[in-house]
């Protein structure tokens, strides 16, 4: 299974898809049949069939893993440097607000390391390197609680249509 932008499996989890192919070469060369051997390893049918192919044509070698599918396009080095512009805050990079919004995320990392991303690829990159979605932790300085309640009021009935 490969996925954009440098993600996928884990090496713990490539080993662990490796060990279960190892298996069934073990059970191909006693003669089972693909549905016993995908039923008792947990696997389709179709990926037993697959592996017993390329076992037949390039015997066990075809069926150790090759290693990640990519090399992720920020090296840890970078991903510092990343988090380094993302502290110094959205302001210091030209957007009026303090929200930092993955399409912003992207145009940084395009901006500084030259590279493009998926808005799902900054996502991840950011996910897989302990980043979450979050909200402000206190509400800011700026927000006019009498202007919020008069819209609520006024505005927010208008808006929102009637059940009926």
């Amino acid at each position: 299974m490969r996925y954009p932008q440098g993600g996928g499996l884990t090496a713990e989890r490539q080993q662990f898809r490796e060990e279960l192919r190892l298996k069934a070469v073990e059970r191909f060369a006693q003669g089972e049949a693909s549905s016993a051997i995908a039923r008792d390893l947990r696997v389709s049918v179709r990926s037993v069939q697959r592996w017993r192919r390329l076992w037949d044509e390039e015997g066990q070698r075809a069926l150790r893993s090759q290693g990640p599918a990519s090399l992720p396009k920020l090296s840890e080095k970078r991903f510092a440097q990343l988090e380094a512009e993302l502290a110094k805050g959205p302001a210091a990079h030209g957007w009026e607000d303090q929200r930092w919004t993955l399409s912003r995320v992207k145009t940084v990392i395009g901006r500084r390391f030259h590279l493009t991303y998926t808005i799902q690829g900054v996502r991840k990159l950011l996910a897989r390197n302990g980043w979450s979605c979050q909200v402000p932790a206190r509400r800011a300085m700026e927000r006019n609680d009498e202007a919020v309640a008069g819209w609520v009021k006024e505005v927010w009935p208008c808006a929102e249509d009637s059940r009926r």
